[in-house]
């Protein structure tokens, strides 16, 4: 290369940086001070409608692009949200669950401004590194989804004042909390009762962590319409939401409760696994037991038979939850009182 032509390049760099218009630039085309300026830009107060829209009009005939970091500094937001999960990574990763509620929540956020940022809080790091994160000006709020009974962040995001939905009853902070969720102690209900019209009576069922809202209200519901139907209600085995854990359960409810002619399972997941279970014992579904699931994840028509389940409106209730933090981030009024979705049962050939 030589000299004439690396004096080009350089001289070409330098063009094109001085090019970049400046902030100086945009007050003196709209005709007021630089902090002026940089008040109409960063969305700060004691600006005119007058000198806002001459700085509007300056920003638009130069092409200038703002600072991120000095708007930060002047609007003390980030223009991004956290959807917390606090679950171990692998489930995250492998739980249709959480696939629908990003898709949910990014459908809210899509025509805003703001950033989805995913925080996987294990839980032995909620108390101390993830809660200090979400206190630390990273985010400007946060939609919480499968939280657990202990998990404090109910109690510690209210009183640190961070906007927050959550996804789910939350344990303890419900009465001060955002939060959107379905009816799953209905749900638990309906499920039971199409198994009673069907003919069925020794219904048992896989039910979900006590230490999970989700959990203790489907339980709740599959208990009260055995229960008003004079039923027993003992059995009754525990899992995790997981398709391993609802095959473990399905194993010894054959073992503790063989005459069973029905369960209603808490997840689809954890049907996936009785299911496999009852065909490796020989059970004929729906013939020597029926099943119901719950959730009605894209995979239920997949299974044999296909699977009778639930709707859990997974990617409503995260859409409507981002939806409202969206209100909440503006200033807007959001109702105190929970957003319910309805359950619905779809029957397929499981029962």
């Amino acid at each position: 290369m030589t000299t004439e032509e690396r004096q080009a390049i350089l001289s070409t760099s330098n063009v094109s940086r001085s090019a970049a218009p400046t902030l100086d630039q945009v007050a003196e085309r709209a005709g007021v001070s630089r902090s002026t300026a940089s008040r109409a830009i960063n969305g700060g107060l004691r600006v005119s409608p007058e000198a806002q829209a001459s700085v509007d009009a300056a920003v638009a005939d130069l092409g200038y692009i703002p600072n991120r970091a000095a708007r930060s500094l002047v609007t003390r937001r980030t223009n991004s949200v956290a959807l917390v999960v606090p679950e171990p990574d692998e489930r995250v990763l492998s739980d249709p669950f959480f696939a629908s509620t990003i898709h949910g929540l990014n459908a809210a956020l899509r025509d805003t401004d703001l950033q989805l940022v995913l925080v996987m809080a294990r839980p032995e790091d909620i108390a101390i590194r993830t809660l200090r994160f979400l206190r630390g000006g990273h985010v400007d709020g946060a939609v919480v989804v499968s939280h657990h009974r202990n998990d404090v962040l109910a109690d510690a995001l209210h009183q640190s004042g961070l906007p927050t939905v959550f996804v789910g009853r939350p344990f303890g902070g419900s009465h001060h909390v955002h939060y959107v969720d379905v009816d799953n102690e209905g749900g638990g209900r309906m499920a039971t009762e199409h198994l009673l019209r069907i003919g069925r009576r020794r219904i048992g069922t896989i039910a979900g962590p006590q230490d999970m809202s989700a959990g203790l209200d489907r339980l709740a519901g599959w208990s009260a319409a055995l229960g008003e139907a004079g039923l027993s209600t003992e059995a009754v085995a525990y899992a995790d939401f997981t398709t391993t854990g609802g095959a473990g359960a399905a194993r010894q409810l054959l073992a503790e409760h063989p005459d069973i002619d029905a369960l209603f399972v808490a997840s689809d997941l954890m049907a996936f696994g009785a299911l496999s279970v009852l065909a490796g014992a020989g059970r004929l579904v729906p013939g020597d037991v029926a099943v119901v699931g719950y959730d009605n994840l894209g995979a239920a028509t997949t299974t044999s038979p296909t699977l009778t389940t639930i709707v859990n409106p997974v990617v409503a209730m995260a859409r409507t939850a981002g939806e409202m933090l969206i209100d909440l981030l503006a200033g807007k009024p959001v109702d105190q009182a929970p957003v319910i979705f309805a359950p619905e049962l779809v029957i397929r050939l499981s029962a």
